[in-house]
């Protein structure tokens, strides 16, 4: 740690994994999420890896759950998503994913959240946009967050890079977040470390550090 002001400043990966300061945020493990990347299967290995030592240590852990409203609450940016992401010119076509209630809305029921745990959902890329992500770490006077899931390029590089911007020290799990290709990956990786704010670290010396 480093003193500075009255305040201690984490400057290890030891040292910011600690419950008392750091939280876990799983990204979008859902059912019809999970199955849409090749890797998904072993993402979710390793996020159960995480979510077991968080559990054991007493972290305050977050599942992000992203939900596509019905077409006709859906406004023109989130019919403009869809209509790219479904390769679809007719609006009136569209089928909303991850639909509330729907299976594949669910978390995996590999990662099922314990009812001391807290789902956050939302219907933007950033998990702190329009929710209560920010003021439930807030008051809990979190510091920085672990975060792992899917998919990297597409929600949790903005939520890392929103996260900076509340000033968080983000933790980013590289193999336990998920991306459509290995080059998308390895982009999204590379920007994120661009500035050296961003923790990126594997998650065996995650599950390490939390050890400690």
């Amino acid at each position: 740690m480093v003193d500075a002001c009255g305040l201690s400043i984490p400057q290890t990966l030891e040292e910011l994994c600690q419950p008392s300061r750091c939280a876990v945020i799983l990204y979008d493990m859902q059912v019809g999420i999970v199955q849409q990347v090749p890797e998904g299967r072993d993402v979710l290995l390793r996020c159960q890896e995480l979510l077991f030592a968080a559990r054991e240590k007493g972290f305050r852990i977050f599942f992000c759950r992203h939900q596509f409203l019905p077409n006709r609450y859906a406004g023109t940016g989130q019919l403009h998503r869809s209509m790219i992401w479904q390769c679809q010119q007719d609006p009136a076509q569209l089928k909303p994913m991850t639909a509330r209630d729907t299976d594949a809305w669910q978390i995996v029921p590999e990662l099922a959240p314990r009812p001391d745990e807290v789902i956050v959902d939302k219907i933007t890329m950033s998990a702190f946009e329009g929710t209560f992500l920010n003021n439930a770490m807030r008051d809990a006077r979190i510091e920085g967050f672990i975060i792992a899931g899917i998919a990297l390029e597409v929600g949790i590089e903005p939520t890392v890079r929103h996260g900076l911007d509340l000033n968080y020290m983000p933790i980013v799990v590289t193999d336990a977040c998920g991306s459509k290709t290995p080059e998308l990956k390895s982009r999204s990786i590379a920007t994120l470390t661009d500035t050296g704010e961003v923790r990126i670290a594997n998650t065996r010396d995650v599950l390490a550090a939390t050890a400690s």
